[in-house]
């Protein structure tokens, strides 16, 4: 079903880029943006787990700079059965953590430098199991893969606004202000079918990854714990992070007060943790 996923994503990339060439430069625009989804869907499947930390601005973490970190990410892998992961970590200060990877044997786990910080071990335990869990189920592909394709479709509709604003119109249709519109409109709407592919995301994942990680750190109480403290940290301690990349850490990183919140791929938390709470 993640694959199916994946593969749709791709596909409305697809579908967005030649629509929007189609707007502003007519039937040679549409193919040259096919050009373009093409090999955006190639780097974002194979190389998306790197897009995502780039974006992220996360930086390897050695072992020897975090042995107890190491040492819980490597149980939990273990006991998921799933090769050890990369570590990275994010600077900011608000706690948080993600996971990233097209698959198992290609997957990164980050955590912030406030996750560390403000919970303590079982609470980070209980983190790490949850972003453990997404990697078992395979959850990264469609995350990380949704991540990327939104952030290029962002800057795709922006460098198309600055061209409009600087460059104007010169392509087959000859100024036709119709055209113009129509490119106004995709510039309007590719951000939005930026929202949309996060939105594709199915809520349910985290649920599921919440009972998985559970299960893997052997009790939900941490992870309920920790949840908590997170959604508290997320409204007082900004985090500057693409919005794009915002549904792949545990909690939505954005402030309460930003727009985008309204947009969150995340189940709210009290439901989150009523659920593990029901968990024996």
């Amino acid at each position: 079903m993640n694959n199916l996923r994946a593969w749709l994503l791709m596909g409305l990339l697809t579908v967005l880029l030649v629509l929007i060439g189609k707007a502003v430069a007519g039937s040679s625009g549409a193919f040259m943006f096919f050009l373009i989804a093409l090999c955006m869907n190639f780097f974002g499947y194979y190389f998306s787990d790197k897009i995502a930390i780039a974006m992220t601005g996360s930086q390897p973490l050695a072992e020897h700079e975090a042995p107890e970190l190491y040492a819980l990410i490597r149980n939990l892998a273990q006991r998921a059965g799933i090769p050890m992961p990369r570590v990275y970590r994010t600077p900011s200060p608000q706690p948080n953590a993600f996971a990233t990877g097209r698959n198992p044997a290609n997957a990164a786990v980050a955590v912030t430098d406030g996750l560390l910080q403000i919970l303590n071990r079982s609470e980070v335990e209980g983190v790490l199991a949850h972003e453990i869990a997404h990697i078992k189920n395979r959850d990264v592909l469609v995350g990380t893969l949704a991540a990327a394709l939104a952030g290029a479709i962002t800057m795709i509709a922006n460098a198309l606004q600055w061209g409009l604003i600087f460059g104007g119109r010169d392509d087959e249709e000859g100024g036709n202000p119709l055209g113009l519109i129509g490119s106004l409109a995709m510039i309007i709407l590719a951000p939005l079918a930026a929202t949309l592919i996060q939105l594709a995301i199915s809520r349910t994942r985290e649920f599921e990854a919440d009972a998985t990680g559970a299960r893997l750190a052997g009790s939900p109480h941490g992870l309920a714990s920790a949840l908590l403290k997170l959604e508290r940290a997320a409204r007082h301690i900004p985090m500057q992070v693409n919005p794009a990349t915002s549904h792949l850490f545990i909690v939505n990183p954005l402030s309460a007060e930003s727009f985008a919140r309204l947009f969150s791929t995340h189940p709210p938390i009290a439901e989150r943790v009523r659920r593990l709470q029901q968990m024996q």
